[in-house]
This record gives structure tokens, C-alpha cells and sequence, in this order.
């Protein structure tokens, strides 16, 4: 039987809130053809970035700790989230992105979703 894991209201108001600042953002974050939409999605142990085009629904790259490269990396998150930045900027070059629209997903940015954009604008990606 798993352990029963309690959310205090606390925890949930902040979810809730993250939630209501991305929404309110997204209507003027858009990603075109020109300037993709570099999305940010943080969970309590991983990130997942991708690169969208808005305009067609297309998702062009895509980086996260889970992938096989970064799995056998020993850091603490937010180097691991620096890694993805560089990971995600590499293969932007090779798809022939440079410009994009950073959404940050409701997360303040601070920590990891910092370290994420830093090393993306160091490898290359302007935003």
C-alpha cells in the first residue's frame, strides 16, 4: 500500500495561482513561423522545453531530463536544468531557430527556469 501524501491548502493556492498567471499570459505569448513559443514545463523532479509554432500546432524540438543523454548526468536540478538549456539550444541550431518568445509557464523566474533560459541564450537562442 503506498504512502498517503497530504497537500496543505497552501500548496495548492500556489498551484492554482500558476496556473491562472500562465493562462492570463498565454493570450499574448504566441509563437509564429519567425519567433517560435519556447514552453516551459516544470515538474517537482524534471523539465520539458519545446519549441512550438503556434500557427500550425507544431512542436519543432524538444529537450527534457528524461532524455538519454541527460538520464546518466549526476547533478542537482539545477544544473540538470542548465543541461537541458544547452541540449535544447544545440538542436535549435540545427533546425535553424535562433529567435523565439520564452513562456515561462506561470513559474516565476528564478532557480531552475533561470538557469534554463541563461544557458539557452549562451548557446545561441535569442529571446
Amino acid at each position: 500500500m503506498a504512502p498517503k501524501v497530504a497537500f496543505s491548502k497552501h500548496t495548492a493556492a500556489r498551484t492554482v495561482s500558476r496556473a491562472r498567471r500562465h493562462r492570463r499570459v498565454r493570450k499574448f505569448v504566441v509563437g509564429t513561423a519567425e519567433r517560435p513559443r519556447l514552453v516551459v514545463n516544470r515538474s517537482t523532479r524534471h523539465m520539458f522545453v519545446q519549441i512550438v509554432d503556434d500557427s500550425v500546432g507544431h512542436t519543432l524540438v524538444s529537450a527534457s531530463t528524461m532524455d538519454p543523454s541527460l538520464r546518466s548526468v549526476e547533478a542537482d536540478k539545477t544544473e540538470k536544468a542548465k543541461k537541458v538549456g544547452e541540449l535544447l539550444a544545440q538542436r535549435a541550431k540545427e533546425a535553424g531557430i535562433t529567435k523565439v518568445v520564452f513562456d515561462r509557464g506561470g513559474n516565476r523566474y528564478a532557480g531552475r527556469i533561470a538557469a534554463l533560459a541563461d544557458s539557452a541564450r549562451e548557446g545561441g537562442l535569442e529571446f
